[in-house]
């Protein structure tokens, strides 16, 4: 058996022989003339000449290699108790016939299309649709502000936007067309087509001559076959959020994606083909673009697709119940789950009334696990639970435990070591590999491994300057970390998030840890608050877990000499505030950056992914309390 430094060191001494044999595993109309065109550095192709198609990869191939009458989906959604079961063939159906819709409505290769939808089939039904015939999707979270929106209308030159009625929250309907409405009003690049999925729920009256009925078009549709692209071609743009308040519109080819994907499921994760995956996430974020929709269906496997939260829908034994009912192998969410669950059930009582034993492997990412949370999930589920670590900009992990080549011991605070393709480094400021044990920026040498982004679209400059100026020959992460001495990474925090207390770089992460190993803490945020002594202190925020009812202020002055105790004086830490709950974004990272700007009392914008902008009063409020963002 190989072993990982075996699999690891090959990557990156052979990467051209390593990753032309993962791509053996992808089905090609033609054949690369190059593994890897490097003749533009920073603008490295993958499989440069080669030609194939992700849908035929993701549906057709399994069709007809004897898979059709396996699950490809699996819906179900706690806010409308539907469950459904899509096979192979009927997802093949379903797809191209969705793609004579948009073949219908003039969309063809190369033409972009914006998906504003909530967590239903059809949303993944649309992307395929597009990838069958060589149009590029780009899928904005349903539910996004018009500004955003149109933004992104703008900045894509799409020409058409599929879209539901509706997004389902607790206790809530988010209706779609209003915000569609106010988005195509204020985009200079204007849209004419809209194809609309009426829910049950909320439906609408539509727009005569713009607005096209999903199930009339359906039922109506050509079967269309996959068009054959080039690997280098762009198979999405999705965009995330940039310091300038104009997104970015990261790229993702064909190609690459494919091979990179493919490898992951049975290399990182484990799987292997007609296994059941569930990743807990939105087909709005990279993960549900990667683990959703294309890199189960790359493998054969089965992917669910839930609609709900992890709490109060209806409540904290969800996900067990997810797992148990529909046999999950392994499943992929986010620490801000658990961390709600924990809080929710901290002693996992939900968890015995299901049967649990087809579950294998509990993976967590999409912003850094604190040991605690880590700990908890291990004890109560009796699984191995492995934090990695990875990127929009990557498409997929760039630091974990990859047990499907071999299981190493888990280090808490530690998504393991660098996934086999990733040269990753630790650099000081001038740009020189910092030793063991000291924390630096976090880079990856070039060329990122396959289903790395490319490029930025239409913004060349803008992909040099962000992520390789500054130090050339690497894409800068943006996270700060180091390595201990056995080569684990621990990614303590983005770099905005390294604060400077009297001289001395702190990680936010560091101070979480600890304060997320209080007794009563579910989970926690800290912050650098500007000083004029010092420069910045750290302010620690903690939600509490349900049932504590001891005085906040014991629980806060527990916090502090913890905090003390265990990284001492140099940190400066004096101040704790409890809260009912912390400001996150849909996909669970928490905005730091934002609660900064109000203890600083400066002017911040309204996040546009944040999940709930009420939050931000009630984290003013909290501040006021103990002295900060006293406007």
């Amino acid at each position: 058996m190989t072993t990982y430094e075996e699999t690891f060191r090959r990557s990156l001494e052979d990467p051209e022989g390593f990753w032309a044999e993962a791509a053996e595993d992808i089905h090609w109309t033609k054949r690369w003339d190059k593994v890897l065109d490097d003749s533009n550095p920073p603008f490295y192709q993958w499989f440069a000449g080669a030609e194939t198609n992700t849908c035929y990869n993701a549906v057709d191939r399994h069709v007809e290699l004897g898979r059709g009458d396996q699950a490809a989906f699996i819906y179900d959604s706690a806010m409308t108790n539907a469950k459904r079961v899509i096979t192979y063939r009927e997802l093949q159906d379903q797809v191209s016939r969705f793609a004579g819709v948009l073949r219908s409505h003039n969309i063809g290769y190369g033409d972009r299309v914006i998906i504003y939808m909530p967590m239903v089939p059809e949303a993944a039904i649309a992307m395929l649709g597009c990838a069958r015939i060589g149009a590029i999707h780009s899928v904005v979270f349903g539910g996004f502000a018009p500004q955003e929106l149109a933004t992104r209308i703008d900045d894509s030159g799409a020409k058409l936007i599929i879209s539901a009625t509706c997004g389902l929250e607790p206790g809530r309907t988010i209706e779609y067309m209003p915000m569609v409405n106010e988005a195509i009003e204020l985009a200079v690049h204007k849209i004419e087509n809209i194809i609309l999925l009426q829910r049950d729920e909320h439906p609408v009256e539509t727009i005569t001559g713009r607005d096209t009925d999903w199930h009339e078009a359906m039922a109506n549709a050509e079967h269309t076959n996959c068009i054959p692209v080039k690997a280098t071609d762009p198979l999405y743009i999705l965009y995330t959020s940039g310091t300038t308040g104009q997104p970015k519109g990261v790229v993702r080819d064909n190609g690459g994606h494919m091979v990179g994907l493919k490898w992951s499921m049975k290399n990182v994760y484990g799987m292997e083909p007609g296994d059941v995956y569930w990743a807990a996430s939105d087909i709005g974020w990279v993960v549900g673009h990667s683990y959703i929709v294309y890199a189960p269906l790359f493998h054969g496997c089965t992917s669910v697709m839930y609609e709900g939260k992890p709490v109060g829908t209806p409540d904290a034994g969800v996900f067990w119940r997810i797992i148990a009912e529909h046999n999950v192998a392994a499943m992929f969410t986010a620490p801000t789950a658990f961390r709600a669950i924990k809080r929710e059930d901290p002693d996992g009582k939900f968890i015995g009334a299901y049967d649990l034993s087809n579950f294998r492997t509990l993976f967590l990412a999409g912003e850094r696990t604190d040991p605690d949370t880590l700990k908890w999930a291990q004890q109560k589920l009796d699984r191995p639970v492995i934090d990695h670590w990875w990127q929009t900009e990557t498409g997929w992990a760039m630091g974990g435990n990859c047990v499907g080549i071999e299981m190493l011991p888990v280090k808490p605070g530690s998504p393991t070591k660098p996934v086999p393709g990733y040269d990753i480094q630790i650099l000081g400021p001038d740009g020189i590999q910092l030793p063991n044990g000291e924390m630096g920026i976090i880079c990856v040498k070039l060329p990122l491994p396959p289903s790395g982004f490319p490029t930025l679209w239409n913004a060349e400059q803008r992909y040099i300057e962000t992520y390789m100026k500054e130090y050339p020959g690497y894409y800068q992460t943006g996270d700060a970390g180091h390595f201990d001495e056995d080569g684990y990474i621990y990614v303590m925090a983005r770099t905005d998030d390294v604060i400077n207390v009297a001289g001395h770089r702190l990680s936010t992460g560091a101070i979480e840890e600890v304060i997320c190993a209080h007794k009563d803490v579910a989970e926690a945020a800290v912050i650098g608050v500007a000083d004029k002594l010092k420069g910045q202190l750290p302010l620690g925020l903690a939600v509490l877990k349900a049932g504590v009812n001891r005085p906040c202020e014991e629980i806060t002055s527990e916090l502090v000499q913890m905090v003390r105790n265990d990284i001492g004086p140099v940190a400066a830490f004096k101040t704790a505030a409890v809260v009912e709950r912390l400001p996150k974004t849909r996909s669970g990272k928490i905005l730091r950056a934002t609660m900064q700007k109000i203890a600083d009392q400066e002017e911040y914008k309204m996040p546009a992914t944040i999940e709930d902008p009420i939050i931000l009063d009630e984290i003013e409020f909290a501040l006021k309390k103990v002295g900060y963002a006293c406007r």
